[in-house]
């Protein structure tokens, strides 16, 4: 059963400043829907990861962030997605260090520790999403 949604904002990513405002998006939505200041923090530092990535690997894309309710607890989804190359192996691009610009190669594992639910999926030349899920409480 998915989570229903009732607040959804989106946000178009192609430039830094835009990877602030989806951070700022996050956080306020996750602390109206209860989430606790280190959990709202940790949510916008994993969503600025993935804004990043857009911005770096696919020329830049839409986040889409939603307040949900599933199973008495209310948290925030969000999606982040693109029409860039695709991600050939979804596995080594989630291994630590591993980087195909030069970065710290942080991103992805490290957006992956910060939530509580993390879901990626890639069609090389097609595109990517991917979805966080933080709950409050």
């Amino acid at each position: 059963m998915s989570p229903s949604c009732a607040v959804e904002i989106h946000v178009g990513v192609h430039q830094d400043s835009d990877v602030a405002i989806a951070r700022k998006r996050v956080f306020e939505l996750a602390s109206q829907q209860g989430l606790g200041e280190p959990a709202a923090a940790a949510l916008a530092t994993a969503v600025t990861e993935i804004a990043r990535n857009l911005i770096a690997h696919a020329g830049g894309g839409e986040i889409v962030v939603s307040a949900a309710l599933h199973a008495g607890r209310r948290g925030v989804i969000v999606t982040a997605r693109d029409d860039g190359p695709g991600i050939a192996d979804i596995d080594q691009a989630m291994e630590d260090d591993f980087s195909t610009t030069g970065s710290l190669g942080c991103g992805l594992p490290g957006a992956r520790r910060l939530v509580d639910e993390f879901e990626i999926e890639s069609v090389v030349g097609v595109g990517t999403r991917v979805t966080l899920r933080k709950w409050a409480g």
